[in-house]
């Protein structure tokens, strides 16, 4: 390269830092783009499957949280109604999208921590409109069990006891049954949309 060449270059340069310096040259970062597009889109994904458990009027003000790799809650997006969504994580059994209630969330949490008996002082509504898969109706979820594809349903989180209410306690594709019978975590679960 010649000197009126390395001068032209460095004019050029020059030229540049000046524009991006006053604001007036927009140079897209494609890799900064590319990423943050791509968790916008993550996260978007995440609300629309979240919101998908619920019924629309619920879901649209509901509050949506996921968990983050270390387990700890992140909000996604506030809501202002009391219900609660989740994505779930569509490849574990277990783990299916939701809208829960307040009193709902009690009853998962005393659930997840092995508590003797459900808190939770009033029934909790919890919504799964767009199905789940699950480890049957026991309640016992891991590794080895053999998945159950359910359709949407719907669920009320209160004692039930199946000897009283006198409704079945297997599973069924219609109408209601008490799921995790032999527990004192038994609710109801009714099959289809409210």
């Amino acid at each position: 390269m010649n000197l009126q060449q390395s001068k032209h270059t460095l004019l050029m340069l020059l030229g540049f830092a000046l524009l991006g310096a006053a604001g007036l040259l927009k140079l897209p970062s494609v890799a900064a783009g590319s990423r943050s597009a791509g968790l916008n889109n993550a996260m978007e994904s995440k609300i629309a499957r979240a919101m998908s458990a619920g019924p629309d009027d619920i879901a649209r003000a509901a509050r949506i949280i996921d968990t983050d790799p270390n387990g700890n809650t992140v909000v996604l997006r506030e809501g202002s109604n009391g219900f609660t969504c989740t994505p779930g994580t569509p490849e574990v059994i277990g783990e299916s999208p939701m809208c829960a209630d307040a009193a709902s969330l009690q009853w998962f949490a005393d659930a997840k921590a092995h508590r003797p008996n459900p808190r939770n002082t009033a029934p909790g509504i919890t919504y799964m409109l767009a199905g789940s898969t699950d480890c049957g109706d026991s309640g016992r979820i891991d590794k080895a069990c053999p998945a159950i594809h359910v359709g949407p349903h719907w669920m009320i989180m209160w004692p039930f006891d199946p000897k009283t209410t006198g409704l079945p306690t297997a599973h069924r594709d219609n109408g209601a049954y008490i799921m995790w019978a032999s527990s004192p975590y038994a609710h109801l679960r009714v099959m289809g949309r409210p």
